[in-house]
């Protein structure tokens, strides 16, 4: 496979997108990996010191889903922008939100939410991990029928929420506006 100056400019520009969002968040004292003093592949347990600090967790399956979904805008959108360049589009979306998911404000929001007490931010690894899952849903999307990314979409949605009572859609949802019902559900009552 021949690479041209397009794949090392999107190579480059996506390299660049992930130190500065990794800079960003060591400005803000994000720690680089979990304060535990290790890194696990996956941490399975919400309400733990560990949630949001290892590689994966089950937040990785929305991950996966804002590829998707920034796929779809990117082809809406953009229609005649090359594949590479839409991906640099996504994982800058994607480098934002998770800069934006650790400023004081929002992890002070997160908080108040019944699965989330205790919440300290993302270390920089797992943010990094989390905009890579971005990469591997806006690939998958691009490559698989538009009816099995949906269809992969909504069971991650369900497989989460039965899981954890939480998922993309009710973070949402919680962003936006907290349901003393969702709440309840939530933390168990």
């Amino acid at each position: 496979m021949r690479i041209t100056r397009q794949v090392v400019f999107w190579s480059g520009g996506a390299l660049v997108l992930f130190l500065m969002q990794g800079i960003v968040l060591w400005l803000f004292g994000q720690p680089p990996i979990c304060t535990c003093g290790y890194v696990k592949l996956w941490e399975g347990v919400v309400l733990s010191a560990g949630n949001s600090q290892h590689l994966t967790d089950w937040y990785t399956f929305s991950h996966v889903i804002h590829g998707f979904l920034f796929y779809g805008l990117s082809w809406l959108l953009f229609p005649r922008v090359p594949f590479g360049t839409r991906l640099l589009f996504a994982i800058f979306l994607e480098a934002g939100w998770e800069i934006f998911e650790n400023t004081p404000w929002l992890i002070a929001h997160y908080r108040e939410q019944a699965l989330a007490q205790g919440y300290v931010g993302d270390s920089i690894i797992n943010s990094l991990m989390d905009t890579a899952a971005t990469v591997v849903g806006f690939v998958f999307a691009r490559f698989a029928p538009v009816s099995i990314t949906i269809f992969v979409a909504l069971g991650f949605e369900v497989f989460v929420g039965l899981s954890i009572k939480d998922n993309l859609t009710l973070n949402i949802i919680n962003l936006i506006h907290q349901f003393d019902f969702v709440s309840r559900w939530q933390s168990g009552e």
